[in-house]
């Protein structure tokens, strides 16, 4: 009777999370990765053409949800601007971005934030601070146009204000709190940067 090959899928997958998590993956072996999953080395390459591409794929469910809440989020703050309802603006923020789609994947932004140099995401705090600061830009101005008075920014304050805002969310993370801890981090962090929005969003 063939094997199940989603079941040796998810082994090989479970062993290549425990890997880079406990070596990095410059260092992570994919001998150590097949052997972990009870499969060869050649065994291995049915599932990934290479060990970035390995690393690719346990991380890809979180950046899917990342995606996915970045694009929802920016769809409900636009309608919210063309209603001129300042309640809809505080309704999500990038606190709730942790809470709903990266606590449940932290071990794959474990991975992202501190074992993936060598990998094509080895920047990837960087460009996602880039890709967040652009995104704002745009909504700033769109919230101008809607009459909200937001504050004039330089790019370098913006640039400032955001890279401290995301390092401070992303940081329970890195330490490997447990989620009781990160909750109660994220209420403290919360109250300490939400007037700061809010008084730049001019609301």
């Amino acid at each position: 009777m063939p094997r199940d090959k989603t079941r040796t899928h998810i082994r090989v997958l479970e062993a290549a999370r425990k890997e880079f998590l406990e070596k990095g993956y410059e260092k992570a072996s994919i001998r150590a990765i097949g052997e972990s999953a009870g499969i060869t080395s050649a065994g291995l390459y049915r599932h990934c053409k290479d060990k970035e591409d390995l690393f690719c794929q346990v991380v890809q469910p979180a950046l899917d949800a990342l995606h996915e809440w970045i694009a929802n989020h920016i769809k409900n703050s636009y309608e919210s601007i063309e209603k001129h309802e300042y309640m809809g603006l505080e309704h999500q923020t990038e606190i709730d971005l942790v809470r709903e789609a990266v606590i449940p994947y932290c071990v794959e932004y474990k991975l992202l934030l501190t074992k993936s140099g060598g990998t094509r995401y080895e920047n990837f705090f960087h460009d996602m601070i880039t890709e967040h600061e652009k995104k704002m830009q745009i909504g700033l101005e769109v919230m101008r146009q809607y009459g909200f008075d937001v504050k004039e920014l330089s790019h370098e304050e913006l640039h400032i204000i955001i890279s401290a805002y995301m390092t401070a969310l992303f940081e329970p993370i890195v330490r490997d709190y447990e989620p009781d801890k990160i909750e109660h981090y994220l209420d403290t962090v919360e109250k300490f940067f939400m007037p700061g929005w809010h008084e730049l969003w001019g609301i």
